[in-house]
């Protein structure tokens, strides 16, 4: 049985990475008592795919992963046992049942929405905004290659400030090889990775 969970990660696995956030739900899938499904071979791995990984320091309200259990589950006992076993951080929005021959997650994702939240008054957000959207080229290096943001920047806008907080939104590519990170669209708005703070609201599947 393949399952898709929705859940968000809170402030408390902010600072919780990837990784760590795999073996979190490997975690509570085992506490939890269900039947969870193991990749064969040498080195068996539970069958935990999920849609992207949200960088350390990320907060996420719609995070997506397929589940695959060894038996078929009733979806209101998966959601039931899980909501019982998950730790401060994680919170469950919805559970459903998949299609197992259905292409994967990563497949499928084509882009992220995000809210940034700034610290501090900012009196020029919005022309910032406009110069980064007039350039055509932005050259980054991203694990010694270097890439052009601005073609993965899809919409990028200012909105009104909550909390004397500025904040923006942005919708970027978040397909294979073409993904683009907020940190460095704000980077290259010229605010430091320490007064941001990074909210991830959704993924867009084609």
């Amino acid at each position: 049985m393949r399952a898709r969970i929705t859940f968000s990660k809170l402030e408390g696995m902010r600072f919780t990475g990837h990784l760590d956030l795999y073996k979190t739900w490997e975690r509570t899938i085992r506490r939890a008592g269900l039947p969870l499904s193991y990749t064969q071979g040498f080195n068996p791995r539970p069958r935990i795919n999920l849609a992207a990984a949200l960088p350390l320091g990320f907060t996420g309200g719609n995070e997506i992963m397929d589940i695959w259990f060894e038996e078929e589950i009733q979806v209101d006992e998966i959601n039931n046992r899980i909501n019982n076993s998950l730790p401060p951080g994680l919170s469950l929005q919805n559970v459903e049942e998949i299609d197992p021959k259905e292409p994967s997650l990563q497949s499928q994702l084509v882009a992220s929405d995000f809210i940034v939240k700034i610290a501090g008054p900012i009196t020029d957000l919005d022309i910032r905004i406009e110069d980064l959207l007039n350039r055509t080229e932005i050259w980054r290096e991203r694990r010694g290659k270097t890439y052009n943001l601005r073609p993965l920047i899809i919409e990028l806008s200012s909105l009104p400030t909550e909390d004397n907080q500025q904040r923006i939104q942005m919708r970027l590519s978040t397909r294979e090889g073409a993904t683009g990170r907020p940190d460095e669209v704000t980077s290259e708005l010229g605010f430091s990775p320490e007064v941001i703070r990074v909210h991830w609201v959704r993924l867009i599947f084609s």
